[in-house]
């Protein structure tokens, strides 16, 4: 007979999986053990390994649920009956505000790719992508030119702006003089002024 789930489930998975995106991101992929992981999250090893049975399969976890919500709420934001400017800026600040909170998930996602298996790479690349498309297409409204086959800007652009994104956790601190609003607006402002120069 299968086992039955306990009712806060979801609750215990997630408290392993954000204490394990803790560990992984002081102790680094290699060196964190799921001993640690375990204390760390304050449930035995036996409970970790009911949840997930490998560092691999913790680490893929942290991605695909950090991605996903990311994705989300992205689709949920996006508004193809905004201009382009509003359109793009939105996005921007859906992204910046998933990132509140989120920078050990950010840095596993960054970090740890390389430790998964190549089936599971390939799932993270479906969502990625995704993610980006929503991107590329608001730039490619802005600036058409940039799809051109004899000169393909629209991803190096496109990625140009998660470039970013993606980096804001390594100096940004919530409280200081500039809010995620305010980076927000610089980082819209940096990709609407300069995609007009791009050729």
């Amino acid at each position: 007979m299968a086992r039955t789930r306990a009712n806060d489930f979801e609750e215990k998975q997630r408290g392993i999986l954000q204490n394990a995106a803790t560990v992984f991101a002081e102790q680094g992929m290699d060196k964190a053990s799921m001993s640690q992981i375990a204390a760390h999250a304050q449930v035995s090893k036996a409970l970790l390994y009911h949840y997930y049975p490998s560092k691999d399969a913790l680490i893929f976890a942290i991605i695909t649920g950090h991605l996903e919500e990311l994705d989300a709420e992205i689709s949920a934001a996006d508004d193809p009956s905004l201009q382009p400017e509003q359109r793009l800026r939105k996005l921007v600040g859906t992204v910046l505000e998933c990132y509140r909170g989120a920078d050990n998930e950010h840095k596993v996602q960054l970090n740890a790719t390389a430790a998964l298996s190549d089936e599971q790479r390939a799932e993270i690349t479906k969502i990625e992508r995704r993610i980006v498309r929503h991107f590329s297409t608001v730039l490619h409204d802005l600036n058409p030119d940039l799809d051109q086959k004899q000169r393909p800007l629209l991803m190096p652009v496109t990625m140009s702006l998660f470039g970013m994104m993606n980096w804001v956790y390594m100096w940004f601190r919530d409280g200081g003089r500039i809010s995620r609003e305010d980076y927000a607006d610089v980082a819209t402002t940096l990709i609407l002024e300069g995609i007009k120069a791009v050729r």
